[in-house]
C-alpha cells in the first residue's frame, strides 16, 4: 500500500499511472458528518500496487486529470454514479473509458450486485463494512481504516477481467459499454435556486399551506446545518419535520405531543420551529408555493394495449435474462415506445432514453409485438 500525502509524490504517481492499461478506483467521503460533503480519500489500484491519495493534504489533484481523461486507460469502478459526480464536483475530474462492475453484474444476471456480495461469490473474500460510515475526514486515519480502504479496490481489476470475459461469451459486452459511456457523463445536481421541498419525500402530496410550512422548516434546518457544519439529518430528521408539518404546533406544549420530539430537542429548537410554523401559516394565499405537477400523458386505448403487451413481453425476457425487468426495459421506456408506435427498429432511434443495445437486441421483437396488438 502506498499513501500519497504531498504534491510531489502525487505528480510522480500520476506519471506512473499514465503507463497503466487499467486502474481500479474508489473513494471515501464524509457525507455522514459535515454540511458540505467532500471526497476524503481516493483509492486507486493497479495490478501491482494499491494507492491511497489524501485530498485533504493535497489541495490540487489536477495531475490525476489526464489519467482519468485518457481513453486508453480503463477505469474500473463499482457503482460509479456517486463517484463520478463527486470527482467532478470536488476536483473537476472527468472520467473516460469507464467500466462499472455493478452494471456488468446486472447484465450477467447477478441477484445481488453489491461489491461485498460479488467478492464473496467470485473470490470467497469477506468484505468488512464496519468502517463504511465512519468519519473519513478525521486525521490521521487509523491503520484499520486505511486497510479497509484497500480491501475493495485490490479486487476490482481481477473482478472486472472475469466479468468482461463472461460478457464477451454472452455477446453482452457492448451493452455494458454503452451504459458506462452514459454513466460517465453524470454530473452533480445543482439545486441552489430550487425550493428545498422539491427534494423532500412526500411533499408532492401536501396542500399549498402545508407546503409553505415545510419550506420554512427546511430553510431553518439548512441554516442550522450550515452554521454547525452538520448534515441535515443530524439537525432534524425528515420524519420529525413531516410530523411538524402535519400537526402545525403553535406552542412548546403542542410540540411535546408531536412524535419524535424529546424535551432536549424542544428546549433547543422549539421556539424557532414554532416561529417557522407561524410564518408558513401567515403567508398570504397568493405567495403560497405549489408543487409542480408532472405532465402526464393520457393514454389512448391503443397505447394502453401496447403498454400491456410490452410489459408481458418484458416478463418473459426477465425469466430468460434472470435479471431485474427494468434492465430489459424500464416502465418509462415502454411508455415512450407505446406512444411512438415504431414500425421498424430504426424508428426507435429517435425515442428518448432508448439505448442502441436495446434496439439491436430487442428492436425487431418490440416492433412485432406492437404490430400484433392490431393497432
Amino acid at each position: 500500500m502506498l499513501l500519497i500525502e504531498n504534491n510531489e509524490d502525487l505528480k510522480k504517481i500520476a506519471l506512473e499511472l499514465q503507463k497503466e492499461p487499467e486502474i481500479g478506483v474508489d473513494l471515501e467521503a464524509d457525507s455522514m458528518f459535515h454540511y458540505q460533503e467532500k471526497v476524503c480519500l481516493l483509492q486507486i489500484s493497479t495490478h501491482a500496487l494499491n494507492i491511497l491519495i489524501d485530498p485533504l493534504s493535497i489541495q490540487d489533484l489536477s495531475p490525476l486529470a489526464p489519467v482519468f481523461a485518457d481513453p486508453r486507460i480503463r477505469k474500473v469502478f463499482h457503482g460509479a454514479d456517486y463517484d463520478i459526480r463527486s470527482l467532478y464536483r470536488d476536483f473537476g475530474i472527468e472520467v473516460h473509458s469507464l467500466f462499472d462492475t455493478q452494471i456488468a453484474a446486472r447484465f450477467l444476471g447477478a441477484r445481488e450486485t453489491g461489491l461485498a456480495s460479488l467478492l464473496k461469490m467470485r473470490f470467497n473474500v469477506s468484505s468488512d463494512k464496519k468502517f463504511q460510515k465512519k468519519d473519513w475526514s478525521q486525521r490521521p486515519l487509523p491503520a484499520a481504516m486505511l486497510k479497509y480502504a484497500v480491501q475493495d479496490i485490490c479486487h476490482l481489476l481481477p473482478l472486472s477481467d472475469i466479468l468482461e470475459k463472461e460478457l464477451m461469451e454472452k455477446s453482452l459486452l457492448f451493452c455494458v459499454e454503452e451504459e458506462c459511456e452514459l454513466l460517465r457523463g453524470v454530473r452533480p445536481n445543482s439545486s441552489k435556486t430550487r425550493p428545498f421541498f422539491l427534494n423532500f419525500k412526500g411533499a408532492a402530496r401536501l396542500d399549498p399551506r402545508s407546503l409553505a410550512v415545510l419550506e420554512k422548516i427546511l430553510c431553518f434546518r439548512d441554516q442550522v446545518a450550515r452554521r454547525k457544519d452538520r448534515p441535515h439529518f443530524k439537525v432534524l430528521g425528515n420524519n420529525q419535520i413531516m410530523e411538524i408539518v402535519r400537526n402545525k404546533p403553535m406552542s412548546k406544549t403542542d410540540l411535546t405531543r408531536v412524535k419524535g420530539f424529546s424535551p432536549r430537542l424542544i428546549d433547543h429548537m422549539g421556539k424557532s420551529l414554532i416561529e417557522k410554523v407561524r410564518e408558513g401559516l401567515n403567508l398570504p394565499d397568493e405567495a403560497l408555493p405549489l408543487y409542480p405537477e408532472k405532465v402526464r400523458h393520457r393514454l389512448k386505448s391503443k397505447e394502453a394495449a401496447r403498454v400491456k403487451a410490452l410489459k408481458s413481453w418484458r416478463e418473459q425476457k426477465r425469466g430468460k435474462w434472470r435479471a431485474d425487468p427494468s434492465l430489459v426495459c424500464t416502465n418509462a421506456q415502454i411508455l415512450a415506445v407505446a406512444i411512438a408506435n415504431p414500425e421498424k427498429p430504426e424508428d426507435m432511434e429517435c425515442i428518448d432514453n432508448i439505448r442502441r443495445w436495446q434496439i439491436k437486441l430487442f428492436g425487431s421483437e418490440i416492433c412485432n409485438i406492437i404490430q400484433k396488438t392490431g393497432y
